[in-house]
């Protein structure tokens, strides 16, 4: 699915008016009637009271337009037209005449002061003052409103974007000055503000509304943002050969753990045998052997001497992949470590944890990365590799130029996790959930994608189909269990699971 800029939303909505063809105003009647069938759907009581506030232009026609159908359908409904200066849309203007024609309307032109009305914890405030085509922070009266409604009781819902919040950068925005919305209803596709935490506290809840926009219009659209969809990655699922066995599904090479760490090695190996590798060889300290051996039987464990640390480097030529990183700390000896494998140029990759540390440690050694090594960093991580970000726009693009200029995938996790790929395109993942925040989470997912890479999966599919079964692992966890008592394991136990149900459709 494509994630848009507001500018490029809007040439949709012109490329849907030209080529359908359909008038501009036919186009907001028809985006309002299935906002106010999402409105209704959710609060089918007709005794509550609504009140819409709409701005000049084409969201202000909506909000309009979706006064005049509830008020149709039986509820009680109060409208604020902003119209200062006498200056209306086209479109919100013809809105205006239709609300006005119909019985038991009640509008209200505000054209120099508002009178703002009493709220109640009962009534929702649709929220239809500005939408896509914000281009600066909300100002003077219009940022006054904003902050009102956000200080009353009332459920406020916001059509498309909330009044304030740019579409992409709210780097320099007043953040004082965005509605702060419960629900917000955007039209077709999210926004990509919406994938970003900061912004949670202004969109609330998410629901797309379709309406119709062109098909083909979306297509001639070029994006390098996309939302990683189900059936695009259960394409990318293969079928074990019917004869597969352990020496033909892959051999992947794990390093990870130090003393007090052998868990993460023991999570990390867990995952990448239960994405299907044909066997899984750990290097860790001597002191994990006993810990890991009895922990996952399953796993060829190769001792390193030092009991503590990792202080040498195996030949890695024979494996299909590696993972190095989990638990691994950031001693010099081990840095080393990572140095000698780097050197070997093996491949697929995959860096996570300390070995992230380690190379933002050592900036030089980027240049030692095989093509299309998969770094896995959460968002400190990163900041040691690219420096600090103000912003998750930012962050994601920081991330992003980070793999094109070493031709690497970036792993940026979090609740909507981001693989930026070396050819410029961010594919933001939808899976996962809060319960996943938990130590050892990011250990599985090191573990599925090396499992994933030694079965001969491509760094591309592997990266992509990896982290989006860990978020639906985690799912099914945490809908069994429950967010607040989700551990790694449980991500882990879940994975067949989720393997299942990505077949299965």
């Amino acid at each position: 699915m494509k994630i848009l800029t507001g500018g490029q939303f809007r040439e949709l909505d012109l490329y849907t008016i030209t080529h359908e063809p359909v008038a501009s105003v036919d186009l907001m009647e028809r985006a309002a009637r299935a906002l106010t069938a999402a409105l209704m759907r959710r609060w089918p009581e007709r005794e509550r009271r609504f009140f819409v506030f709409a701005g000049p232009g084409g969201n202000g026609g909506d909000g309009l337009a979706v006064a005049r159908m509830l008020t149709d359908a039986g509820y009680v409904v109060t409208s604020y037209l902003f119209c200062v200066g006498g200056r209306l849309s086209a479109d919100c203007a013809e809105m205006r005449s239709r609300l006005q024609a119909t019985d038991a309307a009640q509008l209200v032109e505000i054209t120099t002061e508002l009178v703002f009305p009493k709220l109640q914890a009962d009534d929702i405030v649709i929220d239809a003052l500005f939408g896509t085509g914000l281009s600066k922070p909300l100002s003077g009266g219009f940022a006054v409103v904003a902050k009102r409604i956000n200080m009353s009781p009332a459920t406020v819902v916001a059509l498309d974007m909330p009044s304030g919040l740019m579409a992409e950068n709210n780097a320099y925005n007043d953040t004082s000055a965005i509605i702060q919305a419960a629900l917000t209803l955007t039209i077709q596709l999210p926004k990509l503000a919406f994938l970003f935490a900061e912004n949670q506290r202004y969109v609330g809840d998410v629901e797309c509304v379709d309406i119709g926009l062109s098909q083909a219009g979306l297509d001639s659209i070029k994006t390098h943002i996309w939302l990683t969809e189900h059936g695009e990655m259960r394409s990318l699922l293969r079928r074990r050969p019917r004869f597969a066995h352990k020496g033909t599904m892959g051999h992947a090479l794990l390093v990870a753990g130090s003393r007090g760490m052998a868990g993460a090695a023991i999570l990390a190996t867990r995952a990448a045998l239960r994405a299907g590798a044909g066997k899984v060889s750990l290097h860790t300290p001597h002191s994990c052997l006993d810990v890991v051996q009895g922990a996952v039987p399953e796993a060829i464990v190769r001792m390193d001497v030092d009991p503590d640390v990792l202080s040498q480097a195996y030949d890695a030529t024979s494996y299909q992949a590696i993972a190095i990183g989990p638990g691994i700390g950031r001693n010099k000896l081990t840095a080393q470590v990572l140095h000698s494998y780097l050197s070997q140029q093996v491949g697929p990759m995959l860096l996570d944890a300390d070995a992230l540390n380690i190379l933002s440690d050592n900036r030089d050694w980027l240049s030692l990365l095989p093509a299309d090594t998969i770094l896995t960093p959460h968002p400190l991580e990163l900041e040691r590799l690219v420096g600090h970000s103000p912003n998750s726009y930012e962050q994601m693009n920081r991330a992003r130029q980070l793999a094109m200029a070493h031709h690497v995938f970036v792993v940026v996790k979090g609740r909507y996790t981001e693989v930026c790929t070396p050819t410029g395109s961010v594919l933001v993942n939808p899976t996962g959930n809060p319960g996943m925040a938990t130590a050892g989470s990011g250990d599985v997912l090191t573990g599925i994608i090396v499992g994933l890479l030694a079965q001969g999966y491509l760094p591309a599919e592997a990266v992509q189909l990896g982290v989006y079964l860990h978020g639906l692992a985690g799912d099914i966890a945490a809908g069994e269990l429950s967010e607040e008592a989700l551990i790694a394991s449980d991500i882990v136990a879940h994975l067949p699971h989720a393997f299942r149900r990505l077949r299965q459709g």
